[in-house]
């Protein structure tokens, strides 16, 4: 710490108290009785004069606005900050003090009996009686206490209203009256402190609780004055030694600021600075800057430096880690080396070493030695075992026990001196002199050896690590280079203040100056970046520098002397310069520039530091090529360009060296085909079409597929194309490009027809079916497409097809449960087995589910099967005929029975009597000892019963309820059954005559039983019956046969020529004939001839137990109306059937199909209302 005096005045009076405006730029000093105002350079602006006695105190507001005086006059003044005086009130005694409030700006005075507290808004000052002499006072930082210091020893700390709070009774008492006290103003305390200062000549520390703070520090003097500086770290007290010191905060003594001739009566720091103003006895006014100087040391990264003028910080530069010592005395040097750290104080020395000194970043000190003793140096220097004190032109080398080894006397003051590594105990010191010689000095060695001299004052040294170059810098600011074997200068530069070079790369030096870090390596140019402060040490890339009284450490990367070495193509020592630390970007840069240079194995090393996998591959497969041989040195080359993306560079290089196939391959790598057909040119078409499937796949690949899509046309690779069409759904662009094939081109072809298949685009595969002639899977599209119609017209042109189609669509139909036009399907395919398997299915369910209509429909359908497969098979047709006669038989059977369940399970039958009598005898006469499943003889019997006795059959319905009675009744019917057999006795034993007579046989004219064993026979002539299909009457034919050697067609030509016409006589018939329904129509009745030979032919033998059936001639044939025969035209096998009808004037039809009798009546009735034939459902529209 240094002061010095910037400016003294003198006044004629005592200068008691002074005070400085909170921003500096005034003073206030109480001179007299006057007050004087100054500004901060010490020129006087205005006496102020309003008091008529000696003024004792002054103080200004916080704010500035105001300032107060207070006199002997026993007046307080407020003056304005534009020296107004404002207002003015009284105390009973001389004003002593004077203090404002720094938050609300509340005045405090004190006198010798009271105090008082005024604020601007009170019109009254309140006032407190004491019971001693108010000496001092002062408010703490946050303004809500007030501290009194008095003449009988008492610090009294009061609230904002003048409450005592707390009593501070120093142990002089009134020995020692408390003169002066001051608030610790720093914001970093967590307590307020009140510093105090009596004259016991003792100063002491307390809290606001009361409580002190260490011991109380002697000062052989009587203090008058006490002030902080404005951030609380130093004390400057002044007194009777007439002298103003500092001090630490915590009242240790660092030194004289100023020397008086009187005593000090008062002392104030100007707020924010480091400016000190004094008042004393005499009525000098002096003003002191302080100015403390930077005490540090460095080694390598660990750096240690003065704190508060007491304390050593060692800080590592790297880490950032801190350790505080406190050595609570003040600090004058610090030297640091390697593990050992010497403190000067101002009676020892302390070396202090570090505790662990293998770990680096360790930071713990402990006290190794002390030199006891007071020495004068201007420079410190510590080495492993000894302490070097440098004093003008003398060394001195102590041990640490403070015993002096040697001593070395300069022909020059030193300038200085740094310690340059060495054993330990023989460590060498580098020394510069003011006459600009430069010495190397070893610990061990009396004699100094002399390196250079210049011609002008050494201001800073360095060696460089080899020990081989020394930098200097001259009291002129420049920078010298000299190479220490010969003695030569390498180079110089201006504008330089310190210098250093790396410790890590002997070429490396950087210095600052002017505000500019400059680095400089080997003899390229000076590298230049803005910095403040300046440098003191150069490690790898951290440049450590001094900015004020802070150190840093300044990451600088290595870059500007890497790229100096790289524009050389001195790739090593690029790397070297590297290796200090330079960004990744720097890395790529060297290992990129090695790479084409072909130094691989720098490239590689540099490469590993930025982990790129690819160029490490790179090298490592350019390695092995050479390890087998390959030394095609514009070869790699071409290769490290592709790498680095300069493919035009690349590829040159490789149709240089003969590799065109891997220039091309690269730039189709890269999809940068409009390159690579300029590479090929237009002279390889084969080149050029496998470019562009190439550029297809990329386009492909990247998603943009209707691109690909056309370069794979262009190319002539169909089916790739074809296939992404199909895969996007393009049919537009697909059914384009199948027009466009040749219909030779079968394989895209059939890719486009799978996928408009699988688009679901019928009309389109069909018409690439089409156009390929492939029938066979045009043919299975419109199956798996069910466009059955189209599979059904082309059937129609190739037949050969028919089973194709058939098969899957009765199938289809089977699935779709149409299984009627299912079984169709079979038999128009052929597969008369499945037709037949189907069939039978149906009628089963139809016979379970009580669907007797249908059951019946079926197996008539199940009969003309059989009559199919008869037909068509030799080996099966004795077996299928027999089937057939019997599926007819159970067709008529449940087609009959159908009325009978109708009319017992509904509540409502819509048939008349008759029919349903009709119906159970039928049934009952053609029932065998086998009933067919789901036909019930009960319900026959019951239903014959209840119709015999309503139309007078009391002899049938009696031998009915006999019968019943046989069975098992179901519940439903036994009461009904029951009624009715008891009722039934009441009635005649007889059957009506009219029902009798309608079962006579038209060929014998017997009556015939209305049950009859034999089954639908008569009983006398043994001539079937011909029913009706729907009432079941009898019907008036006969059937007849042809005799030998008259064939079908030669009967049908003799029964359609004309009858004769004396025959026909007044008859006149017709023929209707509905699609090919055959009706007889007999408008006029006419009496057959005695001649008939029809007539003649149907006498049998009475008595026969064989039926005899009628034969007819040519002759009988010729005489027989086409009008009068009925044929039923069965397909072969099966033989026509012949009907003569007795009664032509009963209208008969026959359906073509099933050929069945119906009375035309009932049938045209019947066929209104289901629109087809009522037995086998042939629409009445359908041709036959």
């Amino acid at each position: 710490m240094r002061a010095v005096s910037t400016w003294k005045e003198s006044v004629h009076d005592r200068v008691y108290d002074l005070a400085f405006k909170p921003d500096g730029s005034q003073i206030i000093i109480a001179s007299g009785s006057r007050v004087l105002v100054y500004d901060s350079d010490g020129a006087i602006i205005q006496p102020l004069r309003g008091h008529k006695d000696t003024v004792y105190c002054v103080a200004y507001a916080k704010d500035g606005k105001r300032f107060a005086s207070g006199s002997a006059d026993k007046s307080v003044i407020i003056w304005t900050s534009k020296l107004e005086g404002i207002l003015k009130y009284t105390h009973n005694d001389s004003i002593q003090c004077v203090a404002y409030n720094p938050v609300t700006h509340q005045l405090a005075s004190c006198s010798s009996g009271d105090f008082g507290l005024w604020s601007p808004e009170q019109k009254s000052v309140n006032k407190h009686k004491v019971s001693s002499k108010i000496t001092c006072c002062g408010w703490t930082n946050d303004g809500q206490y007030l501290a009194l210091g008095m003449m009988n020893g008492v610090v009294s700390i009061r609230n904002k209203n003048g409450e005592e709070k707390v009593k501070i009774e120093r142990p002089g008492g009134s020995a020692s009256p408390i003169w002066s006290i001051a608030w610790n103003p720093s914001k970093d305390e967590h307590n307020d402190i009140l510093a105090v200062a009596d004259w016991g000549q003792k100063l002491s520390f307390y809290q606001l609780s009361g409580k002190q703070i260490g011991k109380d520090r002697t000062l052989n003097y009587d203090p008058c004055c006490i002030s902080y500086f404005s951030k609380g770290e130093y004390i400057v007290m002044g007194g009777s030694d007439r002298q103003a010191s500092l001090y630490t905060k915590d009242g240790v003594r660092l030194g004289t600021i100023g020397e008086q001739h009187s005593w000090v009566w008062t002392c104030r720091v100007k707020p924010d600075s480091n400016f000190v103003v004094l008042g004393c006895h005499d009525g000098t006014i002096t003003c002191y800057q302080l100015n403390f100087s930077t005490v540090h040391g460095l080694y390598k990264d660990r750096y240690a430096y003065r704190d508060s003028m007491t304390d050593v910080i060692v800080q590592h530069l790297i880490t950032e880690q801190k350790v505080r010592i406190k050595c609570r005395e003040l600090v004058k040097k610090i030297a640091i080396y390697r593990n050992r750290l010497a403190v000067q104080l101002p009676e020892k020395i302390s070396i202090y070493d570090l505790v662990c000194s293998d770990d680096s970043s360790d930071m713990h000190y402990r006290v190794k030695d002390k030199i006891s003793k007071k020495f004068e140096c201007n420079l410190l220097v510590v080495c492993s075992q000894h302490i070097i004190l440098c004093q003008e032109k003398r060394l001195q080398c102590l041990s640490f026990t403070g015993v002096k080894e040697k001593e070395w006397v300069m022909e020059s003051l030193i300038r200085y001196i740094k310690v340059i590594g060495g054993p330990p105990g023989r460590e060498g010191l580098l020394v510069g002199l003011k006459n600009g010689a430069i010495l190397k000095i070893f610990v061990d060695n009396p004699f100094p050896i002399t390196l250079l001299k210049l011609s002008t004052s050494v201001r800073c040294l360095d060696m460089s690590a080899s020990r081989n170059n020394l930098a200097v810098v001259d009291e002129h600011n420049t920078l010298l280079v000299y190479d220490i074997n010969s003695k030569d200068l390498l180079f110089q530069e201006p504008n330089a203040n310190s210098v250093a070079w790396n410790t890590q790369c002997e070429d490396m030096l950087c210095f600052s100056g002017n505000g500019y870090l400059n680095i400089k390596a080997s003899n390229f140019p000076v590298h230049q970046q803005k910095m403040q402060g300046f440098m003191v040490g150069y490690n790898g890339s951290k440049i450590f520098c001094l900015h004020v009284y802070s150190m840093s450490a300044v990451e600088v990367p290595q870059s500007a002397p890497m790229y100096q070495y790289l524009e050389r193509k001195t790739f090593k020592e690029a790397y070297q310069i590297a290796c200090l630390g330079v960004t990744d970007s720097d890395w790529r840069d060297l290992a990129t520039e090695a790479l084409e240079g072909l130094d691989f194995e720098t490239a590689k090393k540099a490469f590993i530091r930025i982990r790129d996998l690819r160029y490490l591959e790179l090298i490592s497969s350019i390695e092995e090529r050479k390890k087998c041989g390959e030394n095609d040195n514009e070869l790699f080359l071409a290769d490290v360009y592709a790498f680095q993306g300069k493919f035009h560079q690349a590829a040159k290089l490789y149709k240089r060296t003969g590799h065109e196939a891997k220039a091309l391959s690269m730039y189709t790598d890269l999809r940068m085909f409009e390159y690579a057909k300029e590479f090929v040119g237009a002279t390889d078409p084969k080149s050029s079409r496998v470019l562009m499937t190439k550029q297809a796949d990329w386009a492909k690949s990247s998603k943009e597929p209707r691109a690909a899509a056309e370069m794979y046309l262009s190319a002539g690779e169909h089916i790739k194309a074809i296939d992404i069409v199909g895969e996007h759904g393009w049919a537009d662009m697909l059914i384009d490009i199948a027009r466009k094939l040749d219909k030779a081109e079968r394989e895209p072809l059939a890719k486009c027809a799978l996928q408009f298949k699988r688009l679901k685009h019928h009309g389109y595969a069909s018409e690439t079916y089409s156009k390929m002639g492939d029938l066979k899977a045009l043919v299975e599209l419109h199956v798996e497409t069910r466009h059955w119609e189209e599979a059904f017209s082309l059937v129609e042109k190739h037949p050969q097809f028919k089973y194709d189609v058939f098969v899957p669509y009765a199938q289809w139909l089977a699935e779709n449960d149409r299984f009627e036009e299912a079984q169709k399907a079979f038999h128009k395919a052929g597969r008369q087995n499945e037709a037949v398997k189907v069939l039978e299915q149906l009628t089963h369910n139809a016979v379970v589910e009580n669907r007797f209509n249908d059951a019946g429909y079926y197996y008539w359908m199940l009969s003309m099967q059989c009559l199919d497969i008869a037909r068509e098979s030799e080996d099966q047709r004795d077996e299928m005929l027999k089937k057939f006669e019997h599926f007819q038989r159970l067709a008529e059977l449940y087609y009959v029975y159908r009325s009978i369940q109708r009319y017992t399970d509904e509540p409502f039958s819509s048939y008349m009597p008759e029919t349903l009598f009709n119906i159970c005898r039928f049934l009952l006469n053609n029932l065998t000892k086998d009933i067919p499943p789901g036909i019930s003889k009960v319900n026959t019997l019951y239903a014959l019963a209840k119709q015999s006795r309503k139309l007078g059959a009391y002899k049938l319905a009696r031998h009915s309820y006999e019968k019943l009675r046989e069975l098992h009744v179901p519940s439903p019917l036994l009461k009904s059954m029951e009624l009715g057999s008891l009722t039934i006795h009441s009635k005649p034993f007889h059957d009506n005559e009219d029902l009798i007579e309608g079962m006579m046989c038209y060929r014998c004219s017997t009556n015939n039983p209305l049950l009859n064993n034999r089954g639908s026979v008569c009983i006398n002539c043994r001539q079937p019956f011909i029913y009706s299909a729907s009432s079941y009457e009898v019907l008036p034919l006969v059937q007849f046969y042809l005799e030998e050697g008259i064939n079908d067609e030669e009967a049908l030509s003799l029964i359609d020529l004309e009858v004769p016409h004396s025959v026909q006589r007044n008859a006149l018939e017709h023929v209707v004939e509905s699609g090919e329904t055959q009706a007889l129509k007999i408008e006029d009745s006419f009496d057959s001839a005695d001649g008939d030979p029809f007539t003649a032919n149907m006498s049998f033998e009475q008595g026969g137990s064989t039926f005899v059936p009628v034969k007819v001639s040519r002759s009988a044939l010729r005489s027989m109306s086409r009008r009068d025969v009925l044929i039923k035209r069965w397909p072969r096998p099966l033989k026509w059937e012949y009907f003569r009808s007795l009664l032509p004037d009963v209208s008969i039809t026959m359906c073509p199909s099933c050929f069945k009798m119906f009375h035309s009546e009932d049938y045209e009735l019947l066929v209104l209302q289901h629109n087809c034939c009522p037995y086998c459902r042939r629409p009445i529209d359908e041709p036959n």
